[in-house]
């Protein structure tokens, strides 16, 4: 790949508007760096979650793709796209409060509407602990962490943002291999941490998908960088791979714990 695949536009940085599982707000900057440096056309975001690294881009190629198994992800990211007045209606008189948390964790999103589904989703992962909204975080320095004042601007840079990008939802493998029918596509892989396969849900990512993605991964035209726990099975799968070793000091309630994380790339 050569310069003629290095055609960026610039592009004004946003914040995610939510926290979520695996998030890489400490690895985001430097992987950022490393999008930039490789020459491509097209950027595919593989695990896209809520988009740490892609919204923290300052510059981008002329086609963006993202890309989530979650329904509530990708109905989120097309809602905040396609019909944002109207979510800001649906999010317009949402209480903050362990009731109603309790509540639209207790519903059932499949009968929801798309905007309520969106507007349930949003609001779980702003008020969940930690990014899961298994139980309800509370910030005591700070009021509460759904508050449409604060969170309006952040909705309107995101909807901005995604006017041009392509959203999929589609398995991993089948998106691969779908833009990678040329060359120029730089692929950013964040799968599910090793040993921790089922935190985003059963049967949606296993052991055995850290091969096949090694193996698609090896044999594509364009370029990819993949983000994963340190742990020996990692290091022995992509043994074949530039390998980076990166230390960050992970925050959780004003804990600071350090962790260890693999940056691997062709």
């Amino acid at each position: 790949m050569n310069e003629e695949f290095k055609e960026f536009d610039p592009v004004r940085v946003v914040k995610p508007v939510a926290p979520y599982l695996g998030g890489k707000r400490a690895l985001a900057n430097r992987l950022v760096e490393r999008f930039d440096a490789v020459p491509h056309k097209r950027y595919v975001e593989v695990f896209v979650g809520m988009g740490g690294p892609f919204f923290r881009r300052h510059q981008r190629p002329k086609m963006e793709v993202i890309n989530d198994i979650s329904v509530d992800v990708t109905n989120l990211f097309r809602i905040l796209q396609r019909h944002y007045p109207q979510f800001l209606d649906t999010l317009r008189w949402q209480l903050a409060g362990r009731a109603e948390f309790d509540r639209l964790k207790a519903s059932n999103p499949d009968v929801l509407t798309d905007l309520e589904r969106a507007a349930r989703f949003l609001y779980l992962q702003r008020m969940g602990f930690g990014g899961m909204p298994r139980s309800m975080g509370i910030d005591f320095n700070a009021g509460a962490r759904f508050n449409l004042t604060k969170l309006e601007p952040m909705l309107q840079d995101v909807h901005e943002r995604l006017s041009s990008v392509i959203i999929e939802r589609m398995p991993f493998a089948d998106l691969i291999r779908k833009y990678d029918s040329r060359p120029g596509t730089l692929f950013y892989c964040d799968p599910p941490y090793f040993g921790c396969e089922d935190d985003y849900g059963k049967n949606i990512f296993s052991e055995a998908d850290f091969t096949v993605l090694r193996d698609l991964l090896a044999s594509i035209q364009g370029r990819f960088v993949l983000s994963i726990n340190a742990v020996p099975e990692i290091r022995e799968l992509f043994a074949d791979f530039d390998i980076e070793e990166v230390s960050l000091n992970y925050r959780v309630s004003g804990k600071v714990t350090p962790a260890k994380e693999l940056i691997i790339s062709n």
